[in-house]
């Protein structure tokens, strides 16, 4: 009877959930999206709480269950008057506990069949997707941080990593004391310490938009598992690159270029087609200023502004002296630095559309940048997580790679501008 009352309970949870995640998958709205998962996670909670009830009923029944000729004893259970009293777990259900499930076959396959077909699969009673937001497996994660540090963002591979609790302030100054002479007559006298700095790390949602028809062609999973890390690794590295040098802070990443606290220090040096060629200007203009706490420092340039401005330059006579004057290494680095050096700190080549050429930039653009890059951090959550919806201008299903990811800068006066004078 009971159990029958709880099939019952299930059989409406499921279609309320089922509903949930319809509203979820149409929904637009950020906003909207989260509180309907944070209603599904309730909704899941009582829905696994509802099968333990009917699993432990039936488990219940089986262990009660008169032995018969035809009867197993199953391995572990006690034969007590001819009746079975001692409860057991099934090969299944021990398989289940474990390990990680986002590791498993039968998850990756599932996550598989979500993203190609939409289709919501179980093994038994393991839930193998989350429905609105089923989780990356691990194997595709573990593969696409393997190629961010291999293989993309020459930027993002050299910054700070931070892990954070989102809307919180977090201090990153330093306490500083100032030495002063005493005589018999003196005393030194108490110093307050300066208030340390903050900053806090907002819960902005990126999103990576797939191409769910290239995917749906992919038929085995290793090929699938592949080619999905490869299409998250490139989206998400190029809008990390570009997030750190100008991202606007307005839902996103603040970027060096807009950081109020950057632009209020001053650091900026102007370098015209004649200076920006000479090395004899870049000890005058630039390194004769630089503070000597942050000569570890390296540059941003693009490829362009590389080759036109800094490799050219020569003598009077028009012989090269740009690797005897500089130590310019140009396209000599290994994987972590391909773009060399120059006065011996690291060149990030990043391409146009994060920083213009100087050939083509304006007057006060941004061409270069000096920074030391573990003063920029990215607080990030590398649980991506699926989302899929239909698109009824183009009529095909379109999936999205979900992640909660902020950056900004830590410790400003590292920062220098090189512009286009």
């Amino acid at each position: 009877m009971r159990k029958d009352i709880l099939e019952k309970k299930l059989s409406r949870l499921e279609t309320k959930k089922s509903n949930l995640s319809a509203r979820a998958l149409a929904s637009e709205d950020v906003n909207e999206v989260r509180a309907i998962n944070a209603q599904l996670e309730e909704l899941n909670a009582e829905i696994d709480e509802t099968r333990e009830e009917i699993a432990a009923i039936e488990e219940e029944t089986r262990s009660i269950q008169p032995v018969t000729a035809s009867t197993t004893i199953p391995e572990g259970a006690k034969l007590v008057n001819g009746s079975t009293v001692a409860s057991f777990n099934t090969p299944a259900a021990d398989q289940r506990k474990k390990g990680n499930v986002l590791e498993s076959v039968e998850y990756r396959s599932a996550f598989m069949k979500y993203v190609q077909e939409g289709t919501e699969t179980r093994d038994g009673e393991v839930i193998v997707t989350k429905d609105t937001a089923p989780a990356i497996p691990l194997t595709i994660m573990n593969e696409v941080m393997n190629t961010v540090r291999k293989r993309y963002g020459n930027l993002y591979n050299k910054v700070r990593k931070t892990s954070m609790k989102g809307g919180v302030e977090y201090p990153i100054g330093a306490l500083k004391a100032t030495f002063k002479w005493i005589n018999e007559a003196t005393v030194s006298p108490r110093q307050k310490l300066d208030p340390l700095a903050k900053v806090s790390f907002f819960a902005h949602v990126a999103e990576i938009r797939i191409a769910q028809s290239f995917l749906s062609q992919i038929l085995t999973m290793e090929a699938f598992e592949a080619e999905i890390a490869r299409v998250i690794a490139i989206a998400y590295l190029q809008a990390m690159d570009e997030g750190i040098v100008k991202g606007t802070g307005n839902g996103q990443m603040l970027g060096i270029l807009n950081d109020p606290r950057v632009l209020a220090t001053g650091n900026v040096v102007e370098m015209s087609a004649s200076d920006i060629n000479n090395w004899k200007k870049w000890e005058e203009n630039f390194f004769a200023k630089l503070k000597l706490g942050y000569h570890s420092g390296e540059f941003i340039f693009t490829n362009s502004t590389v080759h036109t401005c800094l490799k050219t330059m020569s003598d009077a006579n028009g012989n090269p002296v740009f690797y005897q004057a500089t130590g310019l290494v140009v396209g000599d680095g290994d994987d972590l630095n391909p773009g060399g050096y120059f006065f011996g700190h690291d060149i990030s080549v990043v391409e146009p559309d994060i920083l213009p050429d100087f050939a083509t930039a304006n007057a006060g653009d941004v061409i270069g940048i000096f920074w030391q890059p573990e003063e920029y951090a990215i607080n990030e959550n590398f649980g991506f997580t699926m989302r899929r919806y239909f698109d009824e201008e183009t009529n095909e299903w379109v999936d999205k790679a979900l992640v909660v990811v902020d950056g900004k800068t830590l410790n400003p006066e590292g920062f220098w501008l090189i512009k286009k004078k």
